[in-house]
């Protein structure tokens, strides 16, 4: 991706998280001049890797298949005692978010505002492929029996609670616009802990055709 590209990603992130009233830390705004020679006064967030995040999925495509999201509190079980992490991002209608589950994170994914939000779902078997075994799920608290590929419709406010080895991929409802979706988890390591059903690639390759208004988690080594 093109870093113009990210960089005008974020802006229009921040544009559309403020229309949901939501605000981000202070530091979400920093330059990377801000950023220089502050790593002892903020390790926890360049460790932890909270902050500005987003993906094509190797796809060259983000609008088709991509995620932007802003990692406000994450733990690290190498250094700290936080056990939980929560984040914030932006699905687009019919963006979608490929299917893949957690060896270790459960998590809650939340609709907190816009459009709807669709997720797609499938248990795992011990192959780690999908099993055509009926299962449950939690809808803010509410058991749902499901079948191999059943897709839940989240519309703002509502939630659904993953546990681990839960094949999910989701995107947003096309004729609803843009959903602000939440996630509280435990700790969230996305260098390990996904499992996707076809290999994609996580982090992008970034064609640097203009410097960055924002750092993204993963420019933190480089930078600092």
């Amino acid at each position: 991706m093109k870093r113009s590209e990210i960089n005008q990603l974020i802006n229009s992130s921040i544009d559309f998280f403020n229309q949901m009233n939501f605000k981000l830390p202070p530091w979400a705004y920093w330059t990377p001049e801000n950023w220089k020679g502050n790593y002892d006064s903020c390790s926890e967030i360049v460790d932890n890797m909270l902050g500005w995040d987003l993906t094509d999925f190797g796809s060259g495509d983000f609008h088709r298949r991509g995620l932007i999201l802003f990692t406000i509190r994450n733990g690290n079980i190498k250094k700290d005692n936080k056990p939980y992490a929560e984040k914030a991002m932006i699905v687009e209608e019919l963006q979608e978010t490929p299917m893949h589950f957690h060896w270790s994170k459960m998590e809650d994914i939340i609709n907190r505002g816009g459009g709807n939000l669709i997720i797609e779902l499938y248990q795992s078997d011990e192959d780690e492929k999908f099993s055509d075994q009926s299962f449950i799920v939690k809808t803010d608290g509410v058991i749902r029996n499901l079948k191999p590929g059943d897709k839940i419709t989240l519309t703002p406010g509502e939630s659904i609670c993953l546990e681990q080895g839960i094949y999910h991929q989701f995107y947003g409802e096309p004729g609803k616009g843009k959903v602000f979706v939440g996630e509280v988890s435990a700790v969230n390591d996305d260098t390990c802990d996904n499992r996707f059903f076809q290999p994609v690639g996580r982090f992008p390759e970034i064609v640097e055709d203009e410097k960055p208004i924002h750092l993204l988690a993963s420019d933190y080594p480089k930078y600092l």
